[in-house]
């Protein structure tokens, strides 16, 4: 089978991708970075550099890629210099929101839009992009970090529009979103301490646990969100 990994070079999914060069049925892995390139080598491994934000650059990458089997998003953004996650509405500022949504939820529209293709005659077809707990509305029950929740709110609604249309279009793709809980990364870094330590995650058993969920998955799951207990999480 034929992989890719988008946010290859971050705690996930580098993570991630170290695993599936472990897994005798992946053939090829094509892994994306976009700042700094891992050190990691592999005869199965394909470094690509990509800015999951510029529509012309992942176009220009999928016209390369002819043939794929599971696209996995890694890449999101919680906190930058840039962006802060706000306490309060009075924190929100237009520019951080709009880059929060360019970063967050619109790169798995454009995946999608140009992976359709690539995808379409896999027989065990994945596409799974990495959402946060944070974006569902139901489990909402202290509010706050505005910016985050929205974009990865709307990451979940692009998924489920996704699922629906390639249920006619791509009847063997498996669309899925996937909570990692929190996760020792630097995403995670400067919320971490609230966290009780046995739900702190490493990067290693989040991507075991992202591996065995994407084994279990099925069209017939298509459009659904998952978290790393393998629980299902409500919308």
């Amino acid at each position: 089978m034929k992989v890719l990994i988008t946010g290859g070079s971050g705690g996930i999914g580098l993570a991630l991708v170290k695993q599936l060069l472990e897994q005798a049925t992946i053939t090829n892995v094509t892994a994306t970075w976009h700042s700094n390139m891992p050190s990691l080598q592999h005869p199965k491994l394909n470094w690509q550099q990509l800015d999951l934000s510029d529509e012309t650059e992942i176009a220009a990458l999928m016209v390369s890629i002819h043939q794929l089997d599971w696209l996995i998003n890694c890449a999101g953004v919680l906190h930058s210099p840039q962006l802060k996650p706000e306490k309060s509405l009075s924190q929100c500022q237009t520019a951080s929101f709009m880059l929060s949504m360019q970063l967050n939820a619109l790169p798995s529209l454009l995946l999608a839009k140009h992976a359709a293709k690539a995808l379409k005659h896999s027989q065990s077809g994945v596409f799974l992009s990495i959402s946060a707990k944070l974006a569902s509305i139901s489990d909402n029950r202290i509010g706050g970090w505005h910016s985050y929740r929205c974009a990865k709110a709307a990451l979940n609604m692009a998924l489920k529009n996704i699922a629906i249309e390639w249920q006619r279009t791509h009847p063997k793709v498996c669309v899925a979103a996937w909570h990692p809980g929190t996760t020792d990364t630097a995403l995670s870094k400067p919320f971490q301490a609230n966290v009780a330590k046995h739900k702190l995650l490493t990067s290693e058993r989040s991507a075991t646990l992202l591996l065995k969920r994407i084994y279990q998955l099925s069209p017939e799951q298509s459009g659904k969100f998952w978290s790393w207990d393998d629980q299902e999480l409500s919308w």
